[in-house]
């Protein structure tokens, strides 16, 4: 070790540190007992780590190797970054209009809220949860880590941008992923007993949970029975789930509520966010709206309904006053979906709750260490934050509810949770159709627009250069 070069002790003394902090983030000091390969590595070198590198002859190894000595370092170093520090997103859906833009990059921050330590530490970078192409899965399911959320900037607050695994995406029949397989169950039971009325019980139900339970068993075995329709069911693990991005509208122990569209937060109306977007219904005096005015209105193909003279369009409150002072316009009115008590409209699906899309709630958020009273009501709110999200066994006998096999009438919560909105606001599919998303989901907070492609558009005109690393405000 005399005649090691001072350069090489420097790179180790870089290298110590930034392996010191990164076992303190972690919190894992057992990981220290690899730092004498880290110590190897630079100094003694008596760990052929180059091996395979080196030819029979001693001459330079061959271009492949190169390259794929190369590709290796890449992808682990992708690898680390993607867990640790950031990620890139792409918009795929209007969700978000006009906050964030159909065909927008983003990166996305980890250690805004905090990284989590992967559920499936060995897996593909780059890929979520299916190699295209070859529709295979692009991790393990073994080793399964427990979640753990090392330390960050911040917690979520209400009205951050949020990109977070889908909560409702546990469970994916593969060859149809929306909607979401448990209303995909409830739909799929619901015409099966309109179409065969003998399935239905001679007792009427006790609650809309034994109800709600009754037609996803049905529909199950549906699905179960078409795969060609909607393929093999595939179970995915919290990291592994699609990622989705909404706005956060309450955390852990607000009291959320709509009324008319409106948003309140522990009873006070609060401010709403800049390009929010309401579906209107407009209806021309016969002049048929052409793609000079959804290009000036920024409406999107995907989002442009109607057969002339009546259309349906997302529009901001500026945008809704433009089209007003037209002069071809005769009436313009924001659209407003009303409760109709049917139980089927919005979370939790339930008549107990007459709830609608644009008048929900009042709904208060779990709070970890918050315990709550349960009954055969309330029990459609709580129980995939019981089963799915905190693993516990929940069973309902002659109308009394079993926890891991004991006998309750409370729960006390492991986790906080959130609930996700769009600003497209008639135009998400989002929180009020599968509710809570658990804090485990959170994946960071979307920063910068690296990228931005117009998808109605051809290259070069898809190019929106006016949003290249454009930063994301809340």
């Amino acid at each position: 070790m005399q005649n090691v070069p001072l350069i090489k002790w420097i790179k180790l003394a870089v290298a110590s540190i930034i392996f010191i902090l990164w076992v303190v983030w972690v919190g894992n000091f057992w990981l220290l007992l690899l730092y004498p390969l880290i110590f190897d590595n630079y100094i003694t070198r008596k760990i052929p780590w180059d091996f395979w590198k080196k030819t029979k002859d001693g001459k330079k190894p061959s271009a492949i190797v190169e390259w794929t000595d190369a590709l290796v370092f890449a992808l682990i170093a992708v690898y680390m970054i993607n867990i640790f520090l950031f990620q890139n997103y792409k918009i795929p859906t209007s969700s978000l209009e006009k906050s964030l833009l159909v065909g927008d990059h983003l990166f996305v921050s980890k250690v805004s809220y905090g990284p989590r330590m992967p559920n499936t530490p060995i897996a593909f970078p780059l890929v979520q949860n299916t190699f295209p192409i070859i529709n295979t899965k692009s991790y393990t399911s073994w080793p399964h880590w427990d979640y753990k959320r090392l330390k960050g900037f911040g917690d979520v607050k209400r009205d951050d941008i949020v990109v977070f695994n889908f909560p409702a995406g546990d469970t994916v029949p593969f060859r149809q992923t929306n909607p979401d397989y448990y209303n995909l169950m409830m739909e799929a039971g619901k015409s099966q007993l309109m179409r065969n009325q003998e399935l239905m019980p001679k007792q009427p139900f006790n609650s809309d949970w034994e109800r709600n339970h009754f037609l996803m068993n049905i529909g199950r075995k549906v699905i179960a029975n078409d795969p060609n329709t909607f393929g093999e069911v595939l179970y995915r693990p919290v990291d592994r789930r699609d990622n989705y991005v909404k706005r956060c509208v309450a955390i852990p122990g607000d009291v959320f509520e709509i009324r008319s569209n409106q948003i309140y937060i522990n009873g006070e109306a609060v401010t709403n966010p800049e390009d929010i977007q309401h579906n209107y219904q407009i209806t021309t005096d016969g002049t048929v709206l052409n793609d000079r005015f959804f290009e000036r209105m920024g409406i999107s193909k995907a989002d442009q309904q109607g057969i002339p003279p009546n259309y349906y369009l997302p529009l901001s409150k500026d945008k809704a006053e433009q089209v007003k002072g037209m002069s071809f316009i005769k009436s313009i009115e924001i659209e407003e979906e009303k409760p109709n008590g049917s139980g089927f409209q919005v979370f939790p699906f339930s008549s107990d709750y007459n709830w609608s899309r644009d008048n929900f709630g009042p709904l208060k958020m779990p709070e970890a260490g918050e315990t709550v009273e349960l009954n055969m009501k309330n029990l459609v709110i709580y129980e995939r934050i019981i089963t799915a999200y905190e693993g516990n066994k929940l069973e309902v006998k002659n109308n009394q509810i079993y926890i891991n096999g004991e006998l309750t009438s409370s729960y006390t919560f492991k986790m906080n949770y959130y609930f996700m909105l769009g600003d497209n606001r008639h135009k998400s599919a989002d929180s009020r159709y599968w509710g809570f998303v658990p804090e485990d989901h959170i994946v960071g907070k979307p920063i910068l627009v690296w990228l931005s492609l117009d998808t109605d558009k051809g290259f070069p005109a898809n190019i929106r250069w006016d949003r290249f690393f454009k930063i994301v405000h809340n």
